[in-house]
């Protein structure tokens, strides 16, 4: 996966594509501003992306979350912060209160391969769809963590978080790795297997077969386009 990010004063973009499937792409765009979703078009959108546009507005406290990412400290209509006394949420608590900060998002997945084109960007659309309200529930429920803190703490945290995330990924690659065994040749099947190789490469079979490959990789019909957008808002 390649990521290419941008990030400004109340405002990101994000986009990733992928080296192995160059006909796929998360395209992310998102603004910060001081209010409960009344914004309309606060991202700028063109004409023709707004006929496309599907809003869907999230709710940290009643939408539902699944059950393997429940945790009771993270219910919203339960928890209350010891720091700053607010909590627990109630229902409507989006129009009531003074202090609130909504992000708007918009999400474009374009997944351009035949017969699968809409439902993988529609997964995706539901995937991203449950990170950012399982991650905006957390940002809420973990506020004792980081209420009071300064910028260069935000910073030292967020380097240690990166390294605890490599160091778990070095991990798991350690024990996928680790559990990879190269079946062994039986004896005499090897020499055989090298001379075939070497009959082939003689011959100029095996160049003529990759070429031939990579010419049909090539010449596959060209797929419709098109990007299924929805416009995340919550606050």
């Amino acid at each position: 996966m390649a990521k290419d990010s941008t990030q400004r004063s109340a405002s990101t973009s994000l986009e990733l594509t992928c080296s192995v499937v160059p006909r796929f792409s998360i395209k992310i765009r998102t603004r910060y501003e001081n209010n409960n979703g009344s914004s309309e078009n606060c991202l700028n959108m063109e004409e023709e992306e707004l006929k496309k546009r599907t809003v869907d507005r999230v709710d940290i406290l009643t939408d539902p979350v699944d059950e393997k990412h429940y945790k009771e400290e993270e219910d919203l209509s339960v928890f209350r912060s010891e720091k700053t006394g607010r909590g627990p949420l109630e229902k409507g608590w989006d129009k009531c209160c003074d202090v609130i900060m909504c992000s708007y998002k918009l999400v474009d997945v374009s997944f351009q391969v035949f017969g699968l084109q809409t439902k993988v960007e529609e997964f995706v659309h539901r995937a991203i769809r449950n990170i950012l309200l399982l991650g905006h529930r957390q940002a809420f429920a973990w506020i004792d963590e980081w209420y009071g803190m300064t910028l260069d703490d935000v910073r030292e945290y967020e380097s240690g978080m990166q390294e605890k995330t490599n160091e778990k990924v070095r991990e798991a690659q350690k024990d996928i790795d680790g559990g990879i065994k190269t079946p062994e040749t039986p004896e005499g099947e090897e020499e055989e297997g090298e001379k075939e190789g070497q009959d082939l490469k003689g011959s100029g079979r095996l160049s003529k077969n990759n070429s031939l490959s990579s010419q049909g990789s090539e010449s596959s019909q060209s797929q419709r386009s098109g990007y299924l957008s929805s416009w995340f808002k919550w606050s």
